[in-house]
């Protein structure tokens, strides 16, 4: 996301052309975070309209001491937040053993057939993260994927940091078995002559 500043300061003069700007140029990351958390097309879009009612309302707060995405993403995953906890009463954690992440995204190189990899894992984590209950998505969404401290992800949610720490390590877990057991099935899809995946390997 790359919201100039002038076009920041000129929301914050009330300038209607420049909010309008600011909405285009940055739309896609809002969406794309409040898809990630809500799991829901139709939620997201709600969520992001909602953002941009808050941004508007909000936005001569905004002081520059942070990024304007980083603020940006905090509104969103604000107003996302308060969607989900409309759901969670129907959600129900599953308990799971605490371990370590390990790191699926791969880093990309020069490669074509590792970065056609690292596209396909990034693929398939994107649709495990969409079968966790809601208050683990959120956490590695938050934490994992747009960088915010476990402090900042534990007051998004309500709980406390050292129970963020606790459902960021039973997502991570839950989602290394799911991936885990998708590569065999695809590595038999691929055919004879395709080679063994990662997860035949090992």
């Amino acid at each position: 996301m790359d919201v100039p500043t002038e076009v920041i300061e000129r929301c914050q003069q009330g300038d209607p052309l420049a909010f309008e700007e600011l909405i285009r140029l940055s739309q896609r990351d809002v969406y794309s975070l409040a898809l990630r958390l809500t799991g829901n097309p139709d939620d997201a879009a709600e969520v992001a309209q909602e953002t941009y009612l808050r941004l508007l309302r909000s936005i001569k707060t905004f002081r520059g001491e942070a990024k304007f995405s980083t603020w940006l993403y905090r509104v969103t995953s604000s107003v996302a937040m308060t969607s989900l906890r409309k759901r969670a009463r129907r959600r129900h954690e599953v308990p799971l053993e605490n371990e370590q992440w390990q790191d699926w995204h791969a880093p990309a190189s020069g490669d074509p057939g590792a970065e056609l990899d690292r596209r396909q894992l990034a693929e398939r984590l994107d649709s495990a993260l969409l079968t966790l209950p809601a208050g683990y998505r959120a956490v590695v969404v938050m934490r994992d994927v747009y960088g915010f401290s476990l402090a900042e992800v534990g007051n998004q949610l309500g709980i406390s940091e050292g129970a963020a720490k606790v459902r960021l390590h039973r997502a991570r877990q839950k989602l290394k078995e799911m991936l885990v057991e998708e590569a065999p099935a695809q590595a038999r899809a691929t055919g004879p002559g395709k080679g063994p995946s990662k997860g035949e390997e090992e």
